[in-house]
């Protein structure tokens, strides 16, 4: 199950205490401060993963916590600094504070992204003694780990974006052109994820299918829209046995405008799906149709290997321009 909305709390490690302690041994009856210092609290760290369900750890777990410093002991003997916590997050994260609406974006497998920083270990009295004070009897606290309200919201991370109405082929396709195994079926949102499959090294995300009003929430709503706005290329694709093809685009041009109107500046392609089950007067009135939109279509049948083939390095083709 694909989790990508999900509010946690964060919170880094307390620092450790400082500690208030005098020596004492054989030969030091009345010693001095010796207390020793507080170690700092563990940060907590964000770091991507490349796994799109990266974040189904969440569903369940609400929060994370780092390792608190330890406290300080006697004979100067410092606390040991509590463990960071690396949480590994699903590269196309966009992880927004709720307190203060920063936001920042999981994009790098390598780099640590430092979330909520660890509170610092609190001074033992051995660090206060000073000519006027030569016996402390009080050490710092150690000061509180950052604590954060925070949206994980995953928008994938593909080249190309599969988009149309329910029942438009995309799963099909997207079976045909990678690895993918979708889950197929002849009714209406039997995709209830994305997909992602990969293409000659490029990712594509079948997107679920949109339905009129789903910007309002309708249908899967806006739960998968987010989806969209990362992808390059936009493959529309279109049920070919429709009576009204120019209104299923226009359905789906409508819903991505009202959703967030940049994603129309996006490079496109129409696809005509099913050829194979219409005639050829049909499809060149499919066409025909089509025409007044101003893009190119190209047609495909997930059994036409040659249709495919063509697809395929016309996708190659528009993500390389790019």
């Amino acid at each position: 199950m694909l989790v990508d909305n999900v509010v946690i709390t964060v919170q880094a490690g307390k620092g450790g205490n400082g500690s208030v302690h005098f020596r004492r041994n054989a030969q030091t009856a009345k010693g001095g401060p010796d207390g020793g210092d507080g170690g700092n609290g563990g940060n907590v760290y964000f770091q991507g993963v490349d796994d799109i369900l990266g974040l189904r750890n969440f569903r369940f777990q609400k929060s994370i916590k780092a390792e608190d410093g330890v406290n300080g002991g006697r004979q100067k003997l410092f606390g040991r600094n509590g463990k960071d916590m690396i949480t590994k997050i699903p590269l196309g994260t966009l992880v927004t504070n709720l307190d203060t609406n920063e936001e920042v974006e999981i994009t790098d497998t390598e780099k640590q992204i430092l979330i909520a920083k660890g509170g610092v270990g609190g001074r033992g009295n051995d660090k206060f003694k000073s000519p006027t004070d030569q016996a402390p009897h009080y050490a710092e606290k150690g000061t509180p780990g950052e604590i954060k309200h925070l949206r994980l919201e995953l928008r994938l991370i593909a080249e190309i974006g599969l988009i149309g109405l329910p029942n438009a082929g995309k799963s099909s396709l997207l079976q045909a052109l990678t690895n993918a195994h979708p889950k197929i079926g002849n009714y209406p949102f039997t995709t209830l994820e994305p997909n992602i499959g990969m293409m000659h090294g490029i990712p594509l995300a079948d997107i679920p299918g949109l339905i009129e009003g789903a910007s309002e929430g309708k249908g899967l709503g806006t739960a998968f829209l987010r989806h969209v706005q990362k992808t390059k290329v936009l493959l529309h694709c279109i049920d070919s046995t429709q009576e009204d093809l120019l209104n299923a685009y226009k359905t789906v041009r409508h819903e991505l405008e009202e959703y967030n109107s940049e994603m129309l500046a996006k490079k496109e392609i129409i696809l005509l799906t099913k050829v194979d089950e219409i005639t050829p007067e049909q499809l060149k009135k499919a066409l025909t149709q089509l025409k007044k939109i101003g893009y190119t279509v190209l047609t495909t049948s997930i059994y036409d290997d040659a249709s495919l083939d063509a697809l395929s390095k016309e996708l190659e083709k528009e993500v390389n321009n790019g």
